[in-house]
Order: C-alpha cells, then sequence, then structure tokens
C-alpha cells in the first residue's frame, strides 16, 4: 500500500498535462510555464509546511506535483532556445542532469538532517528560498522569446491521458496487496487499455492534439522514449530494492541506508558532470549506449551480492551502476529535443518525462513484488536484478537499431538550427497550421 505521505503515484498523470499546457504559454513567452511551475511548486512547499491535517498535506503535495508537471519540461524547453548550437545545448544539458543528480543526491542526506533537527515541515519550507532565488534569477536573465501561434487545449486527450495512466499505475500498485488477478485490478488494465485507445483515436482525428502522433514517425524520438522507460524502471526499481536489502538483510538503520547508497549518487554526480563534454564529441548515441551497457553490467553484477557480501565490493557495483545510469539522462534529453521540432520542444520533453515516470511506477511495483516476502528476499532480489537488466539491454538494443546521429545543419524552420527530421516535421505542422486558417 501507499505511504499516506507519498503523493508520487499522481506525478505521471500530472506531468501529462505539461505538454499541452505549454503551448498556450508559449504565446507569451516560453519562460512564463517555467515560472509558474516554479511559483506553484514553491507555494505547494509552503502549504505542506503548514498543513494542519494529513488530507491538507497530501492536497499540497498533489499541488507539488502539479507544479513539478510544469516546471520540468519547461526547463528542457528552454534550453534549444538559449542554446541553438548542438555542442552548447549538448553540455546545457550535462549540466541540467549533474544538478538533477545533485538533488537526488542531497536530498535524502539533507532531508533526514533537517527531520532530525527541525522537524518533518522544514523539508517543505526549505524549498521557499531557493524557489525565491530561482524564480529572480530566471526572471531577470532570461530575454522574452519571439510570441508564436497557439492552439486549443485538447481536454478530451489529457482527460483520457490522466485515466489511462491513472489506471495503469493504480492497477501496478495495488496489484501487489489486492492480487493481480483480483477483479478490481483488472478492471483497472481493461480501462487503462481502453482509455489507452481512445486517446490514440483522439490525437490521431483532433486538429489540435495534446501529443502530435507525427513525432513518433520520427525513429530517434520513439527510441528516446522507450530507453527513458528503460532506464527510469532500473532506477526506482533499483532503489527500492537495495534499499530493503540493506535495512532488513543487512540491518542498516536507515540513516545508514542513505549512507550506504552514497557510491551510486557520487558516480552519478561525477558522471553527469563530465557527460556535457563526452556527449558534445561522442555523440548522444554512443554515450546513450556506453551508459546502457555500464548499467547493464552493473545489475547483473548484483546478482552475485548476498549477505555476506563485503561492503567494499557493493560499494564498487553501486557506482557501476549508478554511474551508467546517470550517463544516459543526458543523453537521451538531447536526442529527445533534437529530433523533435523547435516549436514543439516542450511537448518532447514533456512526453519524455511521461515515459520516464511511467517506467519508474512499473519498475517499482514489478521489481518490489519480487522481494516482498523475506524468506524468499535474497532470491528474489536477485531475479529482480535479472530482469532489471534485461530490460536495459532492450533499451540499448532500441537505441543501437532506431536512433541516428542529428545532422547539424541551417534550415528554414524558424530563424534556428533544426536537427535530423524535425525539420520536416516542423514544416508539415506549419502547413496543416495554414490549411486549417484557411
Amino acid at each position: 500500500m501507499r505511504n499516506p505521505w507519498d503523493c508520487g503515484w499522481i506525478f505521471p498523470r500530472l506531468r501529462q498535462f505539461a505538454p499541452d499546457w505549454w503551448s498556450p504559454w508559449r504565446q507569451k513567452r516560453k519562460e512564463n510555464g517555467f515560472l509558474a511551475g516554479l511559483a506553484l511548486f514553491t507555494l505547494a512547499s509552503i502549504l505542506c509546511s503548514l498543513a494542519p491535517t494529513l488530507l491538507v498535506l497530501q492536497l499540497a503535495r498533489a499541488f507539488q506535483g502539479l507544479g513539478a508537471a510544469l516546471l520540468v519540461p519547461n526547463s528542457l524547453a528552454l534550453l534549444p532556445t538559449i542554446f541553438p548550437d548542438a555542442k552548447k545545448r549538448a553540455q546545457a544539458i550535462g549540466i541540467w542532469a549533474a544538478v538533477a543528480s545533485i538533488g537526488a543526491t542531497s536530498g535524502p542526506l539533507f532531508g533526514g538532517v533537517l527531520v532530525n533537527a527541525f522537524g518533518w515541515r522544514s523539508i517543505f519550507l526549505i524549498n521557499l528560498p531557493i524557489g525565491l532565488l530561482c524564480f529572480l534569477l530566471t526572471s531577470r536573465s532570461i530575454a522574452p522569446s519571439t510570441p508564436q501561434g497557439g492552439r486549443s487545449l485538447d481536454l478530451p486527450g489529457q482527460g483520457a491521458s490522466v485515466l489511462a495512466l491513472g489506471m495503469l499505475t493504480f492497477a501496478l500498485i495495488e496489484g501487489n496487496s489486492l492480487g493481480s488477478m483480483s477483479p478490481l485490478i483488472l478492471a483497472a488494465y481493461t480501462a487503462s487499455l481502453l482509455f489507452f485507445l481512445l486517446l490514440l483515436f483522439r490525437e490521431k482525428t483532433t486538429s489540435h492534439p495534446m501529443l502530435p502522433l507525427a513525432l513518433f514517425q520520427e525513429r530517434t524520438f520513439s527510441a528516446t522514449n522507450a530507453v527513458a522507460v528503460c532506464q527510469t524502471f532500473t532506477f526506482m526499481g533499483f532503489l527500492f530494492v537495495m534499499s530493503l536489502f540493506l535495512q532488513q538483510v543487512k540491518h542498516y538503520p536507515p540513516s545508514l541506508t542513505g549512507l550506504a547508497l552514497l557510491p551510486a549518487f557520487g558516480s552519478a554526480l561525477v558522471t553527469t558532470s563530465l557527460s556535457g563534454g563526452l556527449m558534445a564529441s561522442m555523440g548522444s548515441k554512443r554515450a546513450m549506449v556506453i551508459g546502457l551497457l555500464v548499467s547493464a553490467l552493473g545489475c547483473f553484477g548484483l546478482v552475485l551480492v548476498d549477505s555476506q557480501t563485503s561492503y567494499l565490493l557493493l560499494a564498487c557495483l553501486l557506482a557501476v551502476l549508478g554511474g551508467g545510469l546517470a550517463f544516459v539522462l543526458p543523453a537521451m534529453t538531447e536526442a529527445a529535443i533534437a529530433h523533435a521540432p523547435q516549436a514543439q520542444s516542450g511537448i518532447a520533453s514533456g512526453m519524455l518525462n511521461v515515459s520516464r515516470q511511467v517506467g519508474g511506477v512499473i519498475g517499482v511495483a514489478i521489481l518490489g513484488a519480487l522481494v516482498g516476502n523475506q524468506q524468499t528476499f535474497l532470491s528474489g532480489m536477485h531475479l529482480a536484478f535479472v530482469i532489471a537488466g534485461g530490460v536495459l539491454v532492450l533499451g540499448l538494443g532500441a537505441a543501437w537499431v532506431f536512433m541516428s546521429e542529428p545532422n547539424r545543419r541551417q534550415s528554414t524552420c524558424g530563424n534556428s538550427i533544426t536537427f535530423g527530421d524535425a525539420c520536416l516535421l516542423e514544416q508539415s505542422e506549419r502547413i496543416k497550421s495554414e490549411s486549417t486558417v484557411r
């Protein structure tokens, strides 16, 4: 069952709004979506810190997710505008991923310190000065972008996507406690499939789709989203399973468990810090393949871990897995943005984040179910890491076969440089828009 404090299960549905909300915002300034998400997340954090009841806290956490749904995709959507040059953009995405790794590394550690020193409300209140500083820096540093024509909200498409992902997430998470073959879980899976088919029909027939299906005609964009599912499937499932192993098998206290995972986070931080320059020289495809290969080897290596394994060996395996997974993130982000029209960079980054969220939910649900029995924990953990490694190999195959490096060239797609087939997609979208106006 879900922890009542944790509303993370709702984030994938909230993030699905982000691609479509971004278009109306861009009529004025691209950074408005980012600033709106940042403001909403900061205000929701204040509400969390002041919550008098559990219900208010849960509602405030949901609004935090809504703010993140605007904040994360738009932070990526701003990068092609600020850094039109491919090499500079690759370095910027590497920095973006490094900052994300710093958050993942410092969050659990500093969160524990704050809770012990000042109480649980402090972990939300700390977002206030950070949010204000980011808001001021963004509003002063980013110049207004050229206004572009917007499009109407695709409310039926949004509704279908929210219900499809919501039913799928409910079935995956609650299936562990209710039983995967219980009538309620089977009904949730069926409803998710029906709403997904309805979403495809809606997006194919409407003139203003929330998610233009033409994006997926670009093989690299489709492969990148598949890799995003595989990468986050392993990352979230690994964190869940390894945390349980350290506490239930190694008998580490929660505070020591966080420290024991530092090799994975530290390796991720170093890797993402270097990834921008490496990706600019070797290309996003090679970087992604290398990261998936290294992380798959780390997963298979964890099959050798048991209660007698020394921490030194475990730390080495954690560093290999964490560094490999982190090396994939900036590469797949760069590939997704580079192979989408610049006018749809917000939609592309939003879709990538949806894929990552879905992969994380599925990873925790499937791998977590394998370690639910204390008597068979080790065998379940070994099977979980075999599955996680296999999923990464599937992602590696998708990247190797279907991805291509973007060909940097000046085009007539607006006033900026576009890459690969993104120009053709952007031209087709413009022609379709002009035909609709006529």
